[in-house]
């Protein structure tokens, strides 16, 4: 087994660090400045996206330095963790109805969106939450839309058992945690909800509401 090499090692650290720096990404709370909510937008623009990229290293570090697993199964729990909060689903829980910004767009999103309809289409990344016909679904993992929510959350769940082997997030937990907006999920009733979806829409689930990616 080949040891990891500094760059790697150095990016350990400072995802351990990062993990394990107290935040709160509850409604009231705020996620810590290190966590990217800037990168890729106006997609992938929001602090859950650095919680999924950041997994992905960990997972094939693990494979590469197994005897390390505890240091890697408590980055993915605190990852995981993260994702049950407010801030994860922040898009979804703030961006009702239709885009009122949508006629004022920076010449840059032109090629995210149909040239017939600029001006008068929610960009990708805007999550439109209770557009017709869904209305609003205030539980993004239940919700018609959000596909790249739940998906990726059950990614980030299987990474950590498959590094842990720990099913610590296949019993039952609460996500949002807003008052009346708290829901109760599993790792196995999220990957099974998931997979009604797709069953139940030939066309795919939606990522935004009524943005179905074709890849």
């Amino acid at each position: 087994m080949v040891a990891l090499d500094d760059r790697s090692l150095g990016w350990l650290r400072y995802l351990h660090r990062k993990a394990t720096t107290p935040d709160n990404w509850d409604r009231m709370g705020r996620p810590h400045p290190h966590w990217d909510d800037v990168t890729g937008e106006p997609m992938t623009s929001w602090h859950r996206f650095d919680l999924i990229d950041s997994s992905y290293a960990v997972a094939l570090m693990s494979d590469r330095t197994p005897a390390w697993r505890e240091v890697y199964s408590t980055i993915l729990d605190e990852l995981v963790s993260r994702h049950t909060g407010w801030w994860s689903a922040s898009d979804w829980m703030t961006q009702f109805g239709h885009d009122p910004d949508r006629s004022n767009y920076p010449d840059r999103y032109r090629p995210l969106i149909p040239p017939s309809l600029w001006g008068d289409y929610d960009v990708p990344g805007w999550t439109a939450n209770g557009v017709d016909p869904y209305g609003v679904q205030a539980d993004p993992v239940a919700a018609d839309g959000m596909l790249f929510y739940k998906g990726f959350f059950t990614l980030l769940m299987s990474l950590h058992r498959y590094v842990s082997g720990n099913v610590k997030w296949d019993q039952p937990f609460q996500m949002i945690r807003d008052g009346d907006n708290t829901f109760t999920w599993s790792h196995s009733s999220v990957a099974a909800h998931l997979a009604a979806q797709w069953h139940n829409s030939r066309v795919g689930c939606h990522c935004e509401n009524t943005k179905i990616w074709p890849y």
